[in-house]
């Protein structure tokens, strides 16, 4: 049993194939990335993959029946029980950890409430349930408080999820998501910065990772906002479930073969590169039978005011070359 095949480089991988086909070696590996980028086609192909998930709910709770059973503890309160289920969040062995420790500390009281739980616990004791109200009201906090350009209080909230025991990886995307919803164009690091603070949370963990994702935090809070992606994105989404599809027109389709050129495929298009400026003035990418609507419109802040300048000057090139001589 191989625990984290992913460190393994290609040499070391192909070093199990000829044992592997010959049935003396019996390959079972385990890892937290995707297989299909760590591991080796030649040994995947060889292989069944099968996805662990977190344990749900009622799988914890028979977790937890069993293990009382074998320690013969006292029984959890029922608010008890529930915390301890959400504090394990789908980790099994994070749950029977907890649970040992927690009944070590209980000694030979008649019943586990949810005070002991916390004084076991301690600070690591999740202080809202995920999926409830809490959870979901700190989420948007974090969220309203970046939008709103203020680092404190972003900064605040984010270190309330994580004293409240979410799991780093959840506010990271969370993070990414905001980068595109509501700073966009205006600052496109900032898509890149969560993803590298993701990233560098992944390569060293809790708690040093941590302060990679508080950084993205702040830089999300001070960049220039934009939703004007995201407004035109939902904009084309209603649009083309109202509109229904149209026909590509010719001139901007493919034509790798002979018969699609005879057939008029591509013909009429103008490559871009070939013009001055390296773009076409006048030409038309929408199909034949509408009239081309406006999505985006960049608004005036960060990197956006140069896009509205760039688009205005395409827009007065494209005026002129349509106007009639």
């Amino acid at each position: 049993f191989v625990h984290e095949v992913h460190p393994f480089n290609k040499a070391h991988q192909d070093a199990f194939l000829p044992l592997v086909e010959s049935g003396l070696f019996i390959f079972i590996g385990a890892t937290t990335e995707t297989p299909s980028f760590e591991v080796n086609s030649a040994l995947l192909s060889r292989a069944t993959v099968h996805v662990l998930k977190s344990l749900g709910e009622d799988d914890l709770g028979e977790l937890l029946t069993r293990a009382a059973a074998l320690l013969h503890a006292p029984p959890l309160s029922d608010v008890a029980r529930d915390r301890l289920v959400a504090y394990a969040d789908g980790d099994a062995r994070r749950l029977l950890n907890s649970y040992e420790n927690l009944v070590g500390m209980a000694g030979a009281v008649a019943a586990i409430d949810e005070a002991l739980l916390e004084r076991s616990l301690g600070e690591q004791l999740r202080r809202y349930d995920k999926g409830g109200e809490q959870f979901y009201d700190t989420i948007s906090a974090l969220h309203k408080a970046v939008r709103g350009s203020d680092p404190d209080a972003a900064l605040y909230w984010f270190v309330r999820m994580l004293d409240g025991g979410v799991d780093p990886r959840y506010a990271a995307r969370r993070l990414v998501r905001m980068a595109s919803e509501d700073i966009g164009l205006a600052d496109p690091r900032a898509l890149r910065l969560a993803l590298d603070a993701t990233e560098t949370y992944e390569r060293l963990g809790s708690p040093e990772g941590e302060l990679a994702l508080a950084q993205a935090v702040v830089y999300l809070a001070v960049a220039p906002k934009s939703n004007a992606v995201y407004t035109a994105y939902k904009a084309v989404r209603a649009f083309i479930k109202q509109d229904g599809t149209r026909a590509v027109p010719l001139r901007l389709r493919n034509a790798p073969t002979a018969l699609m050129k005879d057939l008029d495929y591509g013909r009429g298009y103008r490559y871009a590169h070939d013009e001055a400026g390296g773009f076409a003035a006048g030409g038309r990418y929408w199909p034949d039978d509408i009239e081309p609507p406006r999505f985006y419109e960049p608004v005036e802040r960060g990197l956006e005011i140069r896009i509205g300048d760039k688009l205005r000057e395409l827009r007065r090139l494209n005026e002129a070359a349509l106007k009639p001589s």
